[in-house]
């Protein structure tokens, strides 16, 4: 089984955000929307052939029906279909996410002439999706598609990676200034996090990027012993899915602080099938 978590600009329709999703045919999972960031999440999860056929299927769909251009929202974006990360659940598999990776950008380039930039494994080397988000039309070229981003659609991340999990904090009496100052603190080659002002609060939003080895509960205390006097930890939300093994990592009487449960697990809404 192969996992691709599709981030697509548009948070704030759910009617069309409901019509996206169905487009999917038996392979969505999960769909996460936040409205200040104006982006949805959609986790797809099957064996290739039918995976593959429903990414394309999604793709299409939101092509279709959105304009970067009339985008606005907190988080960074460079396209209407922002990020589109394969992974193998079976790291065995993982020239087979690779591959998905390659066919896929090779086939939005070419029927929708939309530059696309891989990461993961690429050309011997390892690049991080922050390195695209960098580097894109400046110092790093698209690995397939046109040199200029599509007016309307943009550009699309295509890359294959191991599971990560994408996990929010959000906060009050606490300055967007010091969200900044609380992600930069507690970078580190396991995670990566941003500070964004949302709404009345402020959000401290992390990609647990080996979450066996650095986990929501390490995560959750250090922002809450760098949280200034006054401010709070509201909550935390996973967005998407978690692997049962890094759910069953955590103490149980903690999962409902830390915004987790195991009906969000992979495993769980695969079951559900």
């Amino acid at each position: 089984m192969f996992e691709c978590v599709i981030n697509v600009s548009e948070g704030r329709d759910l009617a069309l955000l409901d019509e996206l999703s169905s487009s999917v045919s038996s392979s969505l999972r999960d769909r996460h929307s936040d409205e200040f960031h104006n982006r949805s999440v959609f986790t797809l999860v099957n064996d290739p052939d039918v995976l593959v056929q429903d990414v394309r299927s999604l793709i299409g769909a939101a092509f279709a029906r959105l304009d970067l251009a009339t985008h606005q929202g907190v988080h960074p974006r460079f396209g209407v279909v922002d990020v589109v990360p394969f992974v193998a659940l079976d790291t065995d598999q993982s020239a087979v996410a690779l591959s998905m990776r390659d066919d896929t950008a090779r086939w939005i380039a070419t029927t929708f002439d939309v530059p696309c930039f891989l990461y993961g494994q690429v050309k011997g080397r390892l690049r991080t999706l922050p390195e695209v988000r960098l580097g894109a039309f400046r110092s790093l070229p698209p690995d397939v598609g046109p040199d200029a981003p599509s007016p309307k659609l943009g550009a699309v991340a295509v890359g294959a990676r191991p599971v990560l999990v994408a996990w929010n904090l959000w906060l009050s009496g606490v300055t967007l200034l010091e969200a900044k100052v609380i992600a930069s603190t507690i970078r580190r080659p396991e995670v990566r996090a941003l500070g964004f002002e949302v709404g009345a609060l402020v959000q401290v939003s992390c990609n647990l990027i080996d979450p066996m080895k650095v986990g929501p509960s390490f995560v959750y205390d250090q922002v809450a012993s760098l949280v200034p006097p006054g401010g709070v930890i509201q909550r935390a939300e996973l967005v998407g899915l978690i692997p049962a093994a890094v759910l069953d990592g955590e103490d149980p009487s903690r999962w409902a602080m830390l915004g987790l449960s195991d009906h969000q697990t992979i495993e769980y809404r695969c079951r559900l099938a």
